[in-house]
């Protein structure tokens, strides 16, 4: 399996960080499109940290199996590796493992914009009930920095990890791990309680 190395800058202006992109000579690839994404997480994979995601990126769908090689509390640059490949069908793979035992325990919504900058993938993300943020992706740590320090920003405020590292730091009251959690996460859905606490 292949490491992800990759950053997070959460609170971000989309329109500021498309001015950005475009004065540092970045390109375009995917504007803005909607994605949606079951992931399926057994009793065993959720002890040794993994899933499965089943994502309709609107150009393609991806089946992915993801290992965090350390605990949330410890993630790094590097901490996530995967095996993945294209599928067919969303739906149709999505039933495929329901048939065999394994039902998704979570079904998201999501936004993407994706643009390449020199070696790095850098795309602007909208969740549910969260700010936009950007993930800047590359082959190494440098090429990741290098894209952060272009655009402008603060190695000290990256965010490693899931996007629920970023659900936990706007909800520090809930009571589950993040969307993980969340059976049905889609943006005309209200807060769920278990984020909002007692």
């Amino acid at each position: 399996m292949r490491a992800e190395i990759e950053v997070k800058f959460i609170d971000i202006d989309i329109e500021d960080i498309r001015r950005r992109l475009r004065v540092a000579g970045a390109h375009l690839e995917h504007p803005m499109r909607a994605m949606k994404r079951a992931l399926i997480e057994e009793d065993h994979h959720a002890k040794e940290h993994s899933f499965i995601r089943i994502r309709d990126e609107g150009d393609k769908i991806t089946l992915t199996f993801k290992r965090r090689t350390k605990s949330d509390k410890a993630t790094t640059i590097d901490s996530t590796h995967e095996l993945e490949t294209t599928v067919g069908d969303f739906d149709t793979t999505v039933k495929i493992f329901a048939e065999a035992g394994w039902e998704y325990t979570t079904f998201q919504e999501s936004r993407r914009e994706t643009w390449r900058l020199g070696e790095a993938e850098v795309v602007i993300d909208e969740w549910p009930w969260i700010k936009p943020y950007i993930e800047i992706e590359a082959s190494t740590e440098a090429e990741v920095r290098k894209a952060a320090s272009t655009l402008g920003f603060n190695w000290d405020d990256a965010v490693f990890g899931s996007v629920d590292v970023i659900y936990n730091k706007d909800f520090p009251q809930m009571t589950v791990r993040g969307v993980i959690d969340i059976r049905e996460v889609r943006f005309d859905s209200p807060v769920p309680k278990a984020f909002i606490g007692k």
